[in-house]
This record gives C-alpha cells, structure tokens and sequence, in this order.
C-alpha cells in the first residue's frame, strides 16, 4: 500500500479533520481525500461505522468539511467521514480545465473508456476499489469494514447510488443531496459520458442509477434522496429524481424523496438537513 501523507489535521467536535495525500495506482497520480475521525475513535476498543461523502461538480475534497457542518452529527453518533476528490487532478490532459462540467473537478465518479481520458479518469475503481480497500488497511483499528455507508451531492450523489447499484453488499446505506438521478436522460451526463465512454449508449447505461436499479438484486437497501424544490438544475432537468423514484417503485426498491420547499442546490441547503442524513444512516450502519 501506498504511504499516506499527512497533509492537514484540525481538532473539530472532539475529534480530528485530518487530510492525506496518496499515490494513486487506479489515476496515476497524487491525489487528497478527508477523514475525520471523530471523539470515540481516540483510544476505545470498539470499531466504528464509515461514510463516504462524494462532492459535487467544481469540488475538492475541501467543499464538504470546510461548509457542510457534518462534524457535529458524525462525532454525536461516531462514525467516521472519509472524502475523495472529484477527479485526478495534475495529469495534464490537454483541454482538460476548459469547462466546469466535464474534465477537472467531473470526473462522474465512473471508469473513463474513450482516449485520452480512461487512463486516468477511472474514479469509479478509485473509489469503490483502491481508496476504500485503503481506507480499511490503513485505519483497520478503528474501522469496521461491515459497516460502510455512502452520500454524495449532485454528482456525487450519482455517484453515491450508481456505487451501491454496481456493488451489491459494498455499502449498507445510501443517501443523496440533489444527486445526477438519470444521466443520460439530461445534460450534464449526455456531455460527459459521450466525452468519457463514447457514443455506445450501452455503456452509459451502466452508470445510470435510474437504469441499474432495474436490475439490481443485492442484499435489501432504501435510497434516500433528497432535493431543494427551489434547486435551478432541478427545474432545469438536470436531475430528474422523479425518473429514480418511479423506477424504484416498478422494481420494489424502498426510496425516500424528500422535497424541500424553497432550498436550492447549495451547501445551504445541504447544512440544513445533514443531520437528517447522519440520523438515517447511522439506524441502518449501527443497527
């Protein structure tokens, strides 16, 4: 395993914000994630529950600690928080930084096939494969690996339920703020999966969560979602929950769509109702 490198490290609610820095052998190249690691993993025997929290397009791993609030509910119910960037950052793809939504801070948290992009923009194994197996050997003190959880917001909360639909039994609990609910029905994910697997429409669909949970067939899970009725991608048919929530309902997968009158699609909106989202989990990862 590659050595981790400490990169921040800040007292937050009993507990440590702490950020490392790693080499990557999934991206090629050094990439941060978070962690906090709250009061009850300093010392006690028992292992705690894990969530990882996926970030949005623009983001680092630094727009969910530093503006969320999360630390308060994670140290009340003691679990730890783990989050990645949003891309490889430093591989200088040529045009790379061009636009906000596809590239740079948009890698849509799937493994890249289309040159020049699927050498390095392969953040669906980074996540689900090399930083979560990190995560469990470097911390194997205190994490318990039978209690794993995942969030995300916007394009991370795509990333969040396709991560649970393409990986039975990886995660116990699922939410998602805003999330990217039926890709290749809307903008956003028509540019960058065409940008990162190419014109067969065959392979998009295995990163759409509205298409995987047709089929999936894993052990029992409920999708919590939740959106801001004032959020503008929303109305703009970025994010299609509705989409989500009646393929659930033709499949039997329990979902919770929680619309949320006036909230738009910022951290505001986010802070507001995080605790809810750590109540949730922590029923299902502590039970």
């Amino acid at each position: 395993m590659d050595a981790l490198e400490l990169v921040s490290s800040n007292k937050c609610f009993g507990g440590y914000q702490k950020v490392y820095s790693h080499e990557s052998s999934e991206l090629k190249c050094k990439m941060n994630f978070s962690i906090y690691l709250p009061p009850q993993a300093d010392g006690g025997d028992a292992k705690l529950p894990v969530i990882f929290y996926l970030s949005g397009l623009t983001c680092t791993e630094q727009n969910f600690i530093s503006k969320s609030g999360f630390q308060k509910y994670a140290a009340e119910h003691g679990i730890i928080v783990v989050g990645p960037d949003t891309s490889p950052r430093g591989v200088k793809i040529p045009n790379d930084d061009e636009s906000w939504d596809f590239g740079v801070s948009a890698g849509f948290y799937l493994d890249a096939e289309k040159e020049p992009w699927s050498k390095n923009y392969r953040m669906g194994s980074y996540l689900n494969k090399e930083l979560y197996e990190l995560i469990q050997k470097a911390f194997g003190n205190i994490v318990d690996p039978s209690r794993v959880g995942i969030m995300g917001h916007s394009m991370g909360g795509h990333g969040a339920l396709v991560s649970v639909l393409r990986n039975p039994g990886l995660y116990k609990s699922v939410s998602a703020f805003a999330p990217i609910c039926n890709p290749v029905a809307c903008p956003w994910g028509v540019k960058a999966f065409s940008g990162y697997l190419g014109d067969d429409k065959s392979k998009w669909v295995e990163w759409d969560a509205t298409e995987l949970v047709k089929k999936y067939d894993g052990p029992p899970l409920t999708l919590l979602i939740d959106q801001g009725a004032g959020d503008k991608f929303y109305t703009e048919k970025q994010l299609l929950p509705e989409n989500l929530v009646e393929a659930c309902r033709s499949v039997g997968v329990p979902v919770i769509l929680n619309l949320r009158d006036g909230y738009d699609h910022s951290y505001y909106y986010i802070s507001t109702y995080i605790g809810e989202h750590f109540d949730f989990h922590a029923k299902i990862l502590k039970a």
